[in-house]
């Protein structure tokens, strides 16, 4: 069986400790259902187009957005099929196993879905290389990386995936099981093209299937797309004679705490729906009003002096805020004199 290679650093256990505590302000604050459909969808577009554009495709963020809305993209229509193809995969995450366990069989289906008509040789879709593949330049014919031989393609993707479903792997924290089948998928190499994109997914689909992301709000391949050349290297660094993949799942890790922190981010800005909520229903509230709640969700408090530093404006204007979320019954104050702030009301 397979049985990865890694050391627990202190930048490894440090984040895994701010992504638990991200995650957990993320996860108990309950949204207006249209924010949290909003959120999802803008992650999934957002992945879409950055896992895709790492290999080469040339739609905008925008222009992935408008083909989503049904309007007219002007792009090859290669491009325009491998960004449908990956929507389809992460709008049905939820489809692509049968339960709580990938398969191989999985594994064949979501590489058939992520190239289905974008292949040169469509018999390429789904199925193992027959040929044999080396990663590298393609202008100057410089070999970074030479992938296991064909033959040994089919035991070591079985190894892997007996090692995703054995205990060993769900006693690990789901982000770094993601993070070591996201390696170990790439080493392997195991499709003649879009290796790259599957194995982003399989990374997707282990943290979905943990429970991690189940609400799918995280897009780890934005940072990725940051800086494309910091993914390779850090792919590349692995040494393949030993395969400790310490450096690796740092990085991997990494852009998990980023990616989760721009979530958490937005999460105070939508606010909670416990703090919306009056007699009357759900309330709109303005974008500086959306400010305070979200400066309180992440520093428990506010003062008067706090807004009037956030928005620039006079004592006297700061307070007309504040005493509009009191009257709003949204926030509520502690204490008194200069020891007065005000927090959220419960």
């Amino acid at each position: 069986m397979f049985k990865p290679k890694f050391r627990y650093t202190d930048k490894i256990v440090h984040d895994l400790t701010q992504i638990a505590a991200a995650r957990e302000l993320v996860l108990n604050s309950p949204f207006i259902p249209k924010w949290e459909v909003s959120l999802r969808r803008e992650a999934i577009i957002r992945c879409a187009h950055s896992s895709t554009a790492i290999e080469g495709n040339r739609l905008s963020l925008e222009q992935v957005s408008d083909l989503v809305n049904g309007r007219e993209v002007m792009a090859t229509r290669k491009d325009k099929q491998e960004v449908l193809n990956y929507l389809g995969v992460l709008e049905n995450i939820q489809k692509l196993t049968d339960g709580k366990n990938i398969t191989e069989e999985n594994v064949l289906k979501i590489h058939k879905i992520l190239t289905q008509d974008t292949l040169e040789n469509p018999s390429d879709c789904g199925v193992y290389r027959t040929r044999y593949v080396v990663v590298g330049n393609r202008l100057t014919g410089e070999v970074s990386f030479r992938p296991p031989s064909n033959e040994d393609v089919p035991s070591l993707i079985k190894a892997l995936i007996e090692w995703l479903d054995s205990p060993k792997a769900k006693t690990l924290d789901p982000v770094l099981e993601a993070g070591i089948a996201h390696y170990e998928f790439v080493r392997i190499h195991p499709f003649v093209d879009g290796n790259g994109r599957t194995a982003r997914v399989l990374a997707a689909l282990v943290l979905y299937l943990q429970g991690f992301d189940a609400k799918q709000f995280f897009c780890l391949d934005d940072y990725y797309d940051s800086d494309r050349q910091s993914y390779y290297g850090a792919l590349q660094s692995v040494d393949q004679t030993i395969l400790d993949l310490t450096g690796w799942l740092e990085y991997f890790v990494e852009g998990v705490k980023v990616s989760i922190a721009a979530v958490r981010e937005r999460v105070a800005r939508l606010s909670a729906e416990r703090l919306k909520r009056t007699e009357k229903g759900q309330i709109a509230l303005t974008e500086r009003q959306m400010r305070i709640i979200e400066f309180i969700n992440q520093n428990g408090k506010i003062t008067n002096r706090d807004v009037r530093e956030m928005f620039k404006i006079s004592d006297r204007a700061a307070l007309k805020e504040i005493r509009k979320l009191v009257d709003l019954k949204v926030i509520k104050s502690e204490g008194k004199g200069r020891s007065l702030s005000y927090v959220l009301a419960q």
